[in-house]
Formats: structure tokens, C-alpha cells, sequence
């Protein structure tokens, strides 16, 4: 096949469903200076993501030593951007756009609806500015049993959370999920918010909601004393040993929550949730209490799993996204770039965790990285 300026490439025989959901992706540079157009530009970056690039000199090299691969999927008529090419076009994309889009991808790519949604905040901490020296935060939501995630936000500062929570909720369809958040989005607010949009919530409660936690805790406490004679519990218990260690987990749902509803007024609230852990270590033994409000109705065996599944964030997404993909190392700084680029490690998250196989992420991108043909089929439709 012959481009009109003369420039040969090779028959696409291939197509990728990424690229659709990203076509109303504003581009705004003007037309008639536009040498590559930006679903090249997104794809170059994907793939390049995929087999293990890290920065944008990174991801021009691999469009220099992988046109041909690229143009099984688009034209390519002027090749692949300079990684100072690729850079300013990051800089200027739209970061919202591209989060919205996002959404809708995943929104395809999932097979079924979320039951619990996980939302937590990391920092990329070579992001920041040198002008500013702030990193910017991500928020993101991950469905804690399907290990993909939903949508992200940017912020500036981890305090800016509060903020950033309802916003992210605001992108996705929920009805149905059960959104769990640490003490940061404990707030009436996104309990409202969440309730709005026809789903459930577990809150972990802390020091932020004051008298709150307060309550909560001194009424615990005198029930435990009557051995909970006075209200209307559930309980369950769960036992894990793993590399020495050992863990005794006591849940307990607390159903008749009248009074505190009465002093408090919190939107939607059904159920107090006390969890009692136990852990011994080498021979060490530590206990800890934490407290979660929630609306939901449900029996402590229930509760309990949701409450564990929201550490899949950290262990499944964060850690992953740190020791695979080395976001904690990325000097990609400029203007949008950082908040851009954090959404294009995403989708290869979802990708790769998505493919076949019993591989780990990170043999899977070694693998991509070696192999065109497995590349390829990463993000083939």
C-alpha cells in the first residue's frame, strides 16, 4: 500500500476495540500542522507501555524499531514521534477527556458489573514540578475481585481526596457495587453521593469524623462488656497463616444503629462493622481494632470479605503498578503528561491482567516485549 506523499507500508490486517472507545478524544492542535494523528500517537503508547517502556525516549525507540508491527494496526504515513514530540502532545491532552474515555473502555471490557469497588489515592513521586515540587495523586477505583481498574482521577495532594472521590463516582456506573474507602473518604458528602447513584458503601471510621468515632467506639465497648445482650449482632471469624505469621480476624455487625442515625443524621447509614485482629509473629502478639459504618443489611460473613477485598487496591493495583510498572521512578513531569500517562499505564494494567493464562503481569510484558505476535494479541479485537 502506498500513502499519497509516496511513503509504503504494509496492509493493516489487524484492529483494536481501544482505539474506538478513544475517537471523540478532543485533539487540539491545529489540523494542517497534525503529522501524526493522535489514535497513532495512542496506540504507539500502549504497545510501547505493554512491552516495557517506561518513559517517552523509551516508547520513541520502540516505534522506530517496531514500525512494522504498528502498521498492521494504522497507517503510520509519517512514522513515530520524537520522544520530544511524544512529550508535548502528552503535555496538552486533555487529562479529564482521556480519564472519561477511559471509563467508557473499561466499561466494555468488563463482562460484568462490579460487585465491590475499591477506592484509594497514590502518589507518583517523581511527578512533581521542580517549580512546585508537588507529585500529583491519583485516585483511582479498582474492582477488588476482578483486578481491573475502573477510572482515576488526578489531584494534587493526597488531602485533596475529599474533592477528587465524588468526582471519580460521578464517572462511573455503580449501581449495584459496593464502593469500600479508607478514613480520608469517610465523609457525608461521598456516602451521599454513593447512595445517589444506587449503590452501597463500607467507611472506614477514624479520627477525621470526631465525636463520631467517638460513639461509635464507647457504645462498642459497653456492648462488648454485656457480651452485646442489648443489640442485635452478626459475627464471623476467619483464620490465616502465611509465612509464619498467624491472624485471627473477629468480625462484628452491629445492626441497630437507631441511636446513632439520631445523633448523627449520616446519609444512608445501616450498620456499624467492629473488626478485631489478632496477630501473632514469631512469637509476637499484636491486636487491633478497626471500625467501618456502612449501609449496607448484610450478615458479618458477608461484610467481612468486602472489608478484606478492599486491600486488593494496595497489594493488587499499588504494589503492581510500583515493582512492574516502576510508576514511582517516572520522571514524566510537564503539564499533563504525569496525569496522561498514569491513565496509559492503567489500560496495559487492565490488558495485561485480562489476557489468558497463569502468567504474572510481569512475565506477561516481558513477553510482549519479545514477542510481536503476543503483543499484538493484547490488544487485538
Amino acid at each position: 500500500m502506498v500513502d499519497t506523499d509516496g511513503t509504503q507500508f504494509a496492509a493493516i490486517t489487524e484492529t483494536t476495540s481501544f482505539l474506538h472507545h478513544f475517537k471523540e478524544l478532543p485533539d487540539h492542535r491545529q489540523a494542517g500542522k497534525v503529522e501524526y494523528p493522535l489514535p497513532e500517537v495512542l496506540l504507539l503508547i500502549l504497545l510501547a507501555v505493554l512491552a516495557g517502556a517506561e518513559t517517552f525516549t523509551d516508547i520513541a525507540r520502540f516505534g522506530e524499531r517496531k514500525i512494522g508491527l504498528l502498521r498492521r494496526f494504522r497507517p503510520y504515513a509519517n512514522g513515530t514521534p520524537s520522544h520530544d514530540h511524544l512529550g508535548d502532545i502528552f503535555a496538552t491532552l486533555d487529562a479529564r477527556a482521556f480519564q472519561l474515555c477511559f471509563v467508557a473502555w473499561v466499561a466494555a471490557l468488563t463482562n460484568t458489573p462490579a460487585e465491590i469497588i475499591a477506592v484509594d489515592g497514590k502518589t507518583s513521586r517523581r511527578s512533581y514540578q521542580k517549580s512546585s515540587k508537588e507529585a500529583i495523586h491519583i485516585v483511582s477505583a479498582f474492582a477488588a475481585r476482578q483486578r481491573i481498574v475502573l477510572g482515576q482521577v488526578k489531584v494534587n495532594e493526597k488531602s485533596n481526596e475529599i474533592v477528587a472521590i465524588p468526582a471519580l463516582l460521578d464517572m462511573m456506573s455503580i449501581e449495584g457495587a459496593v464502593v469500600t474507602i479508607d478514613a480520608m473518604g469517610c465523609q457525608r458528602d461521598i456516602a451521599a453521593k454513593i447512595i445517589e447513584k444506587k449503590a452501597d458503601y463500607i467507611l472506614a471510621l477514624k479520627g477525621n469524623q470526631g465525636t463520631l468515632r467517638e460513639d461509635v467506639e464507647l457504645f462498642v465497648d459497653e456492648q462488648k462488656a454485656l457480651k452485646y445482650k442489648d443489640t442485635t449482632i452478626s459475627t464471623h471469624k476467619t483464620v490465616d497463616a502465611d509465612h509464619g505469621r498467624i491472624e485471627t480476624r473477629n468480625y462484628a455487625v452491629i445492626h441497630d444503629v437507631g441511636w446513632l442515625q439520631a445523633r448523627h443524621q449520616w446519609p444512608g447509614l445501616n450498620a456499624v462493622v467492629v473488626v478485631e485482629s489478632l496477630r501473632e509473629t514469631n512469637g509476637k502478639i499484636t491486636n487491633e481494632t478497626r471500625f467501618y459504618i456502612t449501609s449496607l443489611v448484610l450478615l458479618a460473613n458477608v461484610v467481612g470479605p468486602m472489608i478484606r477485598a478492599h486491600w486488593a487496591i494496595e497489594n493488587s493495583l499499588h504494589w503492581v503498578m510500583d515493582m512492574v510498572f516502576r510508576d514511582d521512578e517516572c520522571r514524566v513531569r510537564t503539564d499533563n503528561a504525569p496525569a496522561n500517562f498514569s491513565t496509559c499505564r492503567h489500560i496495559a494494567y487492565n490488558l495485561t491482567r485480562k489476557a489468558p493464562g497463569k502468567d504474572s503481569i510481569r512475565l506477561r510484558r516481558k513477553t510482549a516485549g519479545w514477542d510481536d505476535e503476543y503483543l499484538a494479541s493484547l490488544v487485538a479485537a
